[in-house]
């Protein structure tokens, strides 16, 4: 009997384990029912964009492997398999926070910043098409990109599945940007940046009050030399919120360092972060 009791509440564990609910309506992803004119839909023009806040740590984790997100999409070229993903995944949340249409011409890449711009090459047609990478994925060994529906329609593979392709990443034209030191202050946009990447900054405090945020940073000017801290101010918050950062670093290591150094004197509650730089400020 006792045994049969331990055997039963294995299988209720069992059972319990296996019918955690997915966040996805359909178990398997497919095509959508009918035919679709992907020559409809007008190609992507690559312009200039803040990174995104969400889906841009410089690192994340995924089945128990840690992906590393490049600082920036200058110069990526890669030859690989690309994959589809189309109905099982429409209308959900991508890793930028958008919603995926399958309809446009978009991407899931693992490591390129979001979002950035590609120019796909099938390499078993010759065929070209420009995508949008707002997504993470696909977490395959064998794939470098999981292509919409669409694009997988105007690059002549959804039938098959997958292709071998060629990825480039696209040169943007230069942002017009105003001076952000007019912003901030005394930070590290005294010039106007010429190119958005990911970068490291060392947040120090953050405060309702901007007068007790400029003070924190005065302090820093005055005990550490560093002319790199400025006040930042949130945005979209229902109350007023300054923070206090310094950078960008040229790497995590230099900015831990001057975590260690504030943490000597006593100042704040210093931690890295990792922010688009033109997105530092806010």
């Amino acid at each position: 009997m006792l045994r049969l009791f331990v055997f039963g509440i294995a299988l209720v564990l069992v059972v319990g384990c296996s019918s955690k609910p997915s966040r996805y309506k359909m178990d398997q992803d497919k095509a959508p029912v009918g035919v679709f004119d992907a020559s409809t839909i007008p190609d992507v023009v690559p312009k200039w964009e803040a990174l995104s806040r969400q889906g841009n740590a410089s690192s994340y984790n995924v089945r128990g492997k840690t992906y590393h997100v490049l600082p920036s999409a200058k110069g990526y070229l890669e030859e690989g398999i690309s994959s589809w993903y189309g109905l099982k995944f429409h209308g959900e949340l991508t890793s930028n926070g958008e919603s995926y249409n399958m309809y446009s011409f978009s991407a899931a890449h693992k490591t390129l910043p979001l979002p950035s711009y590609v120019k796909v090459t099938n390499l078993d047609n010759g065929k070209e098409l420009v995508v949008r990478v707002n997504d993470r994925g696909p977490f395959h060994e064998d794939r470098i990109i999981d292509l919409s529906y669409a694009a997988a329609i105007r690059l002549g593979f959804q039938g098959k599945g997958t292709a071998r392709v060629k990825l480039e990443a696209l040169k943007l034209p230069a942002p017009e940007v105003k001076q952000m030191a007019s912003k901030v202050g005394s930070g590290p946009y005294k010039k106007a940046p010429t190119e958005d990447r990911l970068a490291p900054f060392v947040q120090v405090a953050a405060f309702s009050n901007k007068d007790f945020a400029e003070a924190v940073r005065s302090r820093i000017e005055e005990s550490l030399g560093a002319s790199s801290v400025f006040v930042a101010q949130a945005e979209n918050t229902t109350k007023p919120l300054y923070r206090v950062r310094i950078g960008p670093f040229d790497s995590e290591k230099n900015a831990q360092k001057m975590v260690e150094r504030l943490k000597q004197e006593k100042i704040g509650s210093p931690q890295v972060i990792t922010r688009s730089i033109k997105a530092a400020g806010q």
